[in-house]
């Protein structure tokens, strides 16, 4: 499968049939889904397969799947695609990432973030990129930073559908 483009290390694409199996892999990982509510089960990681494809089909942009150039190997996801919730920043387009365990720590998630949020801006002219994540995750609000993203520190917000006590119901807003 072709890439849509590609970094030194990282090639940017649409799933394919055999990402599946390592996605519900990731997505049972504890570890990987530390700032999520819950691990997904198989039938949950397709469903959210099948969205990212239908983003694909209606935007021509979405939540690219990651293959490590030197081997072929299946890394997870960094793409963009429309904020599926209301709130006070939306309507938006966020940029949004999921690596396996295994290659954190190596400079992918900010080689692949840096490489997405300039296609987001200069190729698809996407005038605004936000990202957002729980406010104590330090890796992805790093990776944020790393690419040059700014906190807007009035755009903090609790989470839909999460109670505003909830430890994963706060997050911090940041803007491209």
């Amino acid at each position: 499968m072709g890439f849509i483009f590609e970094t030194d290390r990282i090639g940017f694409r649409r799933w394919s049939p055999e990402d599946r199996k390592e996605f519900a892999r990731m997505n049972g990982d504890p570890m990987v889904m530390e700032y999520m509510p819950r691990s997904l089960t198989e039938k949950e990681s397709n469903h959210l397969v099948d969205k990212f494809e239908a983003h694909f089909d209606q935007y021509d942009f979405g939540l690219y799947a990651l293959e490590r150039k030197e081997d072929g190997a299946f890394m997870g996801f960094t793409g963009l695609q429309h904020v599926p919730f209301d709130a006070h920043f939306t309507p938006a387009v966020e940029i949004a990432w999921r690596l396996d365990y295994g290659f954190w720590g190596q400079g992918y998630g900010s080689e692949a973030a840096k490489a997405v949020l300039d296609h987001g801006l200069k190729v698809l002219k996407i005038p605004e990129i936000v990202a957002f994540t729980v406010h104590d995750n330090a890796r992805s609000i790093a990776v944020m930073e790393k690419v040059g993203m700014k906190r807007d520190v009035d755009g903090d917000f609790t989470y839909p559908n999460m109670r505003k006590d909830h430890p994963l119901g706060a997050f911090v807003l940041y803007r491209a």
